[in-house]
């Protein structure tokens, strides 16, 4: 063994090895970016060249800039792991499912439950992560790095970031016209650039969690009173069911007219004029931690996510007015929207045949729900009860665990977590069946309403759709500007027992015609008012669906 070999290493300068995880971030940390504008018709052709490498150089500049500011001795090995676990992480995500990293998507991973994330597990994830993590991270961590004095490495690390950033200014402006119409044309490449996409995120998501949780909690419906205080027991007062489904888009519901019969149930209640079907509902976002607060609030889309401070919810004003109130979740938690009703997590349940490893079928909701109402306060019952069921519906990846095997009617399914490896048709046969399966549990729901020998009513909605490959997009989550339809378009159904039609005075004829209309989850709030008589000036006729359908009303339009 000759003496050079035995020799140390020669140490790194500080700014050396800045400059190497500067490059590397910018390079093979942003293969899904570089992907993105490769195939872009404008990037083509030696100017279109010139505009790549130009936003190749700034965005190096400009991480070598943050890394000399942000990037000290002390903390310089765990932010480099950190930085190239951030990296790895979004890439994988964009480049398997075609998502793109934004404020709603990192919140809506971090209310992920365990369950969840052991259905996005794949060998192609684990893959990803040793390669642009393990094994970069075990070579940042072992680099001898010289120790230069304090003053010295600050004058040389914020003159480095100094003339990183006149070299970012230099090229934007030589090439701001191409980068600014490239942007402007292509929306997601701006939540494509790591780490600043997943830094944004995070910053974005603690400021306004720490600002929401300085504001006191808005009240509202302060006036809200019942139509009808009493009745004579809990056994015949109103019961309305409201089913919150999850990942269920309207382009996969039969009933809307989708080629395969996904709905058969849906379109028998149908047929029998107790069930209206309203197939051209937008969601409030697309995701769940967004959706399901938004849909609950009586501001609307619009103003609920430009509002100051939170507020209560629907439910909130239910229970406000006398009426018993439940949620029964087997999802991942109601975002909230509970916290301050008896609610009850059924996913951790052990049923024989509906339960595993993997969690709840959506069906033990329906076991569980008499037992739970039993608990609730009887003197509210007899008023009246709404209670909310939270579904795992058709959560992806792992569509083919939404259903049952004796509830499969298309095969084959994609049983795996990478979606882009598996035939389209696999997944959507996984994705149908996980639909048929919903239809079922309503199905099962109206018959069980049906018994009860009371007013009763289900409406059934979505949070948001779902993207099954479709412009290369899978799961949800898009910023809901960019979003395609598949994502924000939803399901929302409305069965009404005649006992309860009789009571709220309804026209069945006008609720069915006028059920094409354009909504959104914006008339959820008001039309639950309405269903369950609740009076208060908080309540919008314009934006309840059953304003329009009572005698001497005038129809929406």
């Amino acid at each position: 063994m000759t003496t050079s070999a035995l020799a140390p290493r020669t140490p790194w300068h500080p700014l050396a090895l800045l400059a190497v995880l500067a490059l590397w971030l910018t390079t093979l940390g942003n293969l899904p970016l570089w992907g993105a504008v490769w195939r872009l018709p404008e990037t083509h052709g030696r100017h279109a060249l010139a505009t790549t490498v130009n936003l190749g150089l700034l965005l190096f500049a400009l991480t070598l800039a943050l890394l000399s500011v942000a990037v000290w001795p002390r903390w310089r090995k765990p932010a480099g792991l950190l930085l190239l676990l951030m990296a790895a992480s979004a890439s994988y995500f964009m480049q398997a499912y075609g998502v793109v990293i934004d404020a709603s998507m990192l919140a809506n991973a971090a209310h992920t439950d365990v369950r969840e994330v052991r259905d996005l597990l794949s060998w192609g994830m684990l893959g990803a992560l040793l390669l642009g993590v393990v094994l970069p991270g075990w070579w940042w961590w072992r680099q001898p790095v010289r120790a230069l004095p304090a003053r010295r490495l600050l004058v040389q690390q914020l003159g480095a970031a100094t003339l990183a950033m006149m070299v970012v200014l230099l090229l934007g402006w030589a090439s701001f016209q191409d980068l600014a119409s490239l942007t402007r044309n292509h929306k997601p490449l701006r939540y494509m650039v790591n780490p600043y996409n997943s830094l944004y995120a995070v910053g974005r998501n603690a400021v306004g969690r720490a600002a929401h949780a300085q504001l006191p909690l808005q009240a509202i419906g302060a006036d809200a009173t019942l139509a009808s205080l009493t009745h004579d027991s809990a056994d015949n007062a109103p019961l309305i069911v409201l089913v919150v489904g999850e990942t269920a888009r309207a382009a996969n519901f039969g009933i809307g007219g989708y080629a395969r019969d996904t709905t058969p149930r849906l379109r028998a209640l149908q047929a029998q004029g107790n069930l209206v079907y309203y197939p051209q509902v937008s969601s409030c976002g697309t995701n769940t931690q967004d959706s399901v607060p938004c849909m609950f609030s009586h501001l609307g889309r619009e103003a609920y996510f430009d509002a100051n401070a939170p507020h209560e919810n629907l439910l909130d004003v239910l229970q406000r007015a006398g009426l018993a109130v439940l949620w029964l979740d087997n999802q991942s938690g109601c975002k909230g929207v509970c916290d301050r009703v008896p609610h009850m997590d059924t996913s951790a349940l052990a049923r024989p045949g509906l339960c595993d490893g993997d969690g709840c079928l959506d069906e033990v909701m329906l076991r569980e729900l008499p037992a739970q109402l039993a608990q609730l306060e009887p003197a509210r019952r007899a008023r009246g009860t709404v209670v909310v069921l939270h579904q795992m519906g058709s959560h992806g990846p792992a569509y083919h665990k939404r259903s049952p095997a004796a509830r499969k009617s298309y095969q084959p399914e994609c049983t795996g977590a990478a979606l882009q490896a598996c035939p389209s048709e696999q997944i959507v046969n996984a994705y149908d069946n996980s639909i048929r399966y919903t239809d079922h549990l309503l199905g099962e729901l109206v018959a069980w309403l049906q018994a009860q020998r009371r007013p009763t009513a289900l409406l059934y909605v979505s949070d948001h759709g779902e993207s099954l490959g479709e412009k290369g997009l899978y799961l949800h989550g898009m910023p809901y500007r960019m979003a395609p339809e598949e994502q924000t378009r939803v399901p929302m159904a409305l069965w009404l027992s005649a006992p309860l039609q009789q009571r709220l005075d309804l026209k069945p004829d006008c609720l069915r015609a006028s059920a094409a209309r354009p909504l959104s989850h914006d008339n959820l709030f008001h039309t639950v008012l309405d269903l369950a008589q609740v009076r208060t000036t908080v309540h919008k006729p314009a934006l309840d669906v059953l304003a329009g359908c009572r005698p001497g009303a005038h129809p929406q339009g």
